[in-house]
Order: C-alpha cells, then structure tokens, then sequence
C-alpha cells in the first residue's frame, strides 16, 4: 500500500481546473485515497467504473500485439478532461485526475501527474 498517499493527492489539488482527484488499483475497483469531488462527482466511484478502463486498453493492447505500457488515458468529455496514469513500477496502481475543462491546461496537468507518480511510494 501507498505510504503518501494524502501528500500526492494534495500535490495534485494545485493544477488548474481540479475537480478530484483519486489513487486506485485497477484490479480491485477500490480507491486507496481520494481527494475533491462532491455531491456531483464522486472520485471512489470514478476508481471503480475507470478500473474497467484500464482493464479494456490492456486487453486491446494485447490484441493489437502493441508492445510497452500506458503512459496515460485522456477521456475528454464535454466540460471536463479525466486523465488516468497508471504507475509504471505497479501497472495495477493508477492515479485519476479529473479537470475542468474551460480553466485546466492539459499539458501541465500530465506533467503534475508523471511527478505525483514519481512521489506515490509503495
């Protein structure tokens, strides 16, 4: 399990736009922390329905025969971005961003989640 879990997701509530923002595990559905959110929005069930995101791209990549990981997944919908990282050293292990979309700067935001991965320690 996480260790910092708290300190990556405060680190992620500084990029433009934030809506919420979650640590999950793919396998399990279930999230390890969360973060914003509220009535509207709730970052646990967003872990669980975008495990099943992870689960299709890696089942896709295989048969695609694709070589390598996921860096990362952009869901862009109408009024907000939705960014899933999963870590490099524990591919089970995925950090979910979710942005406004009129206020974020998806580049930025990217860059934010590749140094919360560096951060996150299991």
């Amino acid at each position: 399990m996480a260790q910092n879990v708290n300190e990556v997701l405060q680190a992620l509530k500084d990029c433009d736009g934030f809506v919420a923002a979650a640590i999950g595990h793919a396998e399990s559905g279930m999230a390890m922390g969360t973060l914003g959110g509220g009535s509207d929005f709730n970052p646990e069930v967003a872990v669980a329905a975008n495990s099943d995101v992870i689960k299709a791209k890696i089942r896709a990549m295989n048969a695609l025969k694709l070589k390598g990981g996921i860096d990362d997944i952009l869901i862009t919908l109408d009024t907000q971005y939705h960014l899933i990282r999963p870590m490099k050293s524990n591919p089970v292990v995925f950090i979910y961003l979710a942005l406004d979309r009129k206020s974020a700067n998806l580049a930025m935001a990217r860059f934010q989640l590749e140094q919360a991965e560096d951060k996150l320690e299991l």
